[in-house]
């Protein structure tokens, strides 16, 4: 083992390098890719230790590095034959290998004859460094880092194959930072997703709404806890399709399976009431097939079911409002399909669609909260803005200001006007106002008047934000913004990209 390198701070100036050196080492690019896949390049790694072993045991060689080269300093993931942890980048061995050729080697027979590495320090003095053969880690075509070898002494004649092994060993490496990078990226993803299915789940949960998602090639559903309450199962039962409808009542099992064979062949909606034969209670169930395969045959069947047993023995009030809820259940089911649809045509990353989709359900998730509080009536326009406003803002007291009248929703006005809040505060908290401290939204909203009926004005105007610009492709957020409220004749969303800050005047007959 080599006495241990004398380890001092780098002088930060590299008017001593060469050019193509020194513009390697602080090259943007280069530092972009490092820090991106290795985050955590001041730790060691003992994943990489073997592979400085095997390097050392090649070429008998007291001393093998795996490293990575920031603007200052040269990382040591692993060593063999020295305990430092870290060197300075700038007078390093590595850094010239960094700056050469991507698929190249670079190897110092005698440092002492070398005019790039004859002065330095560890060469002039101890250890006498005097042997050298680095190859580059190559990362998204960015040398990042070394594996190397060193010895005190010079050696004259290398055998080519040596070399070679040293390149596959640089390949292996580079490949295993990629790999650990795309796992912490993945489990990164995961855990976002798993957070947004959890708020998911709990929003159904909450409600009360059984989804589930039919396999019909395997024959496996997959349903939410209300479901399987619903239907009198086990939390941890594997679901298939004939559980399901084995718990049918019979009197109503074959008219069910009619509809889904009908809704499956036609291409139509599946709407059906029916019994649970353990509990006799009464089930509504929606939903249509999702998915088909290359010759039309259905393969995915979504849908969901509320439980409807006080509807069926109540009052006749219950009733229309039993009607009320068929409507927009059925509403939001196609409102869900469509966003889906919409939103997958938009990416192609599975992440980013599950954050847009879960964002555009939760929207739709607190309007129907509110309407459901107020049996489907009227809700207050205050209580739709702090629902669909809070979750953007730090504090919405201060970067939420509203002038308005009492002014109460309907249905359909809510639930419109709700995905036009939300999609309008996604904006802003992603590039608009609300993405920057300070940033504010002023919103007015007025109850006029127009030949006999009342309508609502309402202006959403950021300001404090950063300069805004016309985007030059219009988004599905867009397109949703101006088209949530078409079910309610009449309404209208007009949006400007101002300088100062985005507006959006809305039109609703109430």
């Amino acid at each position: 083992m080599l006495p241990e390198l004398d380890m001092e701070f780098m002088n930060k100036e590299t008017s001593h390098l060469q050019p193509a050196v020194a513009a390697a080492l602080t090259s943007a690019e280069r530092l972009d890719v490092l820090r991106a896949v290795v985050p955590d390049m001041a730790e060691s790694d003992a994943d990489f230790s073997d592979l400085a072993e095997i390097a050392a045991n090649l070429f008998d060689a007291p001393v093998a590095l795996v490293t990575l080269v920031d603007a200052e300093n040269q990382w040591f993931k692993a060593a063999s034959g020295v305990s430092e942890t870290q060197a300075p980048a700038a007078d390093s061995f590595c850094v010239h290998t960094v700056a050469g050729a991507v698929d190249g080697a670079l190897v110092v027979a005698d440092a002492t004859a070398d005019v790039r590495f004859s002065n330095q320090p560890r060469v002039t003095g101890e250890p006498f460094l005097r042997f050298y053969a680095g190859v580059p880690l190559v990362i998204n075509d960015q040398s990042v880092g070394t594996i190397c070898v060193f010895d005190v002494k010079p050696r004259a004649d290398l055998a080519p194959h040596l070399v070679v092994q040293l390149q596959r060993l640089s390949r292996i490496a580079s490949s295993l930072f990629t790999l650990k990078h795309e796992a912490r990226q993945r489990a990164l993803k995961e855990a976002v997703l798993s957070r947004e299915e959890q708020r998911h789940a709990m929003a159904l949960d909450a409600a009360n709404v059984g989804s589930w998602l039919w396999d019909i090639r395997s024959g496996n559903v997959s349903c939410n806890g209300p479901m399987l309450r619903m239907f009198g199962m086990p939390s941890a039962k594997n679901v298939q399709a004939r559980d399901i409808f084995s718990a049918i009542h019979p009197e109503d099992r074959v008219a069910t399976l009619s509809k889904f064979r009908s809704a499956m062949t036609h291409d139509q909606e599946y709407d059906g009431t029916f019994r649970v034969a353990s509990t006799g209670r009464w089930l509504l169930g929606r939903g249509r097939v999702h998915e088909r395969d290359a010759e039309g045959k259905a393969t995915v069947f979504l849908g969901i079911n509320v439980d409807v047993t006080e509807e069926q023995g109540a009052t006749q009030r219950t009733r229309l409002l039993l009607r009320e809820l068929n409507h927009r259940v059925k509403n939001t089911l196609a409102m869900l399909q469509s966003l889906a649809r919409q939103t997958l045509r938009q990416t192609s990353d599975p992440q980013e669609f599950m954050i847009a989709f879960a964002g555009r359900l939760q929207a739709i998730s607190e309007a129907h909260g509110l309407l459901s509080d107020h049996e489907w009536g009227e809700i207050r326009l205050s209580a739709l803005l702090a629902k669909q406003l809070a979750p953007h803002v730090r504090d919405y007291a201060k970067q939420i200001e509203v002038h308005k009248d009492e002014i109460l929703l309907g249905p359909d006005q809510a639930v419109g006007l709700g995905l036009v809040l939300h999609e309008l505060a996604t904006n802003a908290a992603k590039y608009g106002s609300l993405s920057v401290y300070g940033g504010r939204v002023v919103l007015t909203a007025r109850s006029v008047d127009e030949e006999g009926r009342r309508v609502l004005h309402m202006t959403w105007t950021e300001v404090d934000g950063p300069p805004v610009e016309e985007p030059k492709r219009r988004g599905f957020g867009s397109i949703l913004i101006e088209r949530s409220l078409d079910k309610v004749m009449g309404s209208s969303v007009k949006v400007e990209y101002l300088p100062a800050g985005l507006t959006a005047i809305v039109r609703l007959p109430l």
